[in-house]
């Protein structure tokens, strides 16, 4: 189980790599869009995410449930957000630092508040 959570776990950061990263790319463009990065990453991040916690819940493991709650509560709105963009021509500056700053909270949340393995 260990290592299953272990390749979760490492899924679920490559998807807000590929989240960020998809933002940042366009961080001097004028028109910003929805990107397959941003899409694909929000959405491998918010999966990989629910199942970490299966895994880690099914093992018997210790977790922090109001930290994974703020966490999947913020993963659904960045999903929803990405999703419901997703076809746009473009998105407003409002929008695109919203999402972004959205994903640096996820991050900080999961690295600076402490527990046992989420």
């Amino acid at each position: 189980m260990e290592t299953l959570r272990l390749i979760l776990l490492f899924l679920h950061i490559l998807g807000f790599a590929a989240l960020i990263g998809g933002l940042l790319a366009q961080a001097g463009v004028k028109d910003k869009v929805v990107n397959a990065p941003m899409r694909d990453g929000a959405g491998l991040a918010f999966l990989a995410g629910l199942a970490v916690v299966g895994v880690i819940e099914a093992d018997g493991g210790d977790l922090n449930h109001t930290k994974v709650g703020i966490k999947l509560l913020v993963g659904l709105v960045i999903l929803a957000l990405v999703m419901a963009n997703i076809r746009k021509p473009k998105i407003s500056d409002a929008l695109y630092w919203s999402i972004l700053g959205l994903a640096v909270v996820n991050v900080a949340v999961a690295v600076f508040w402490s527990s046992a393995h989420v």
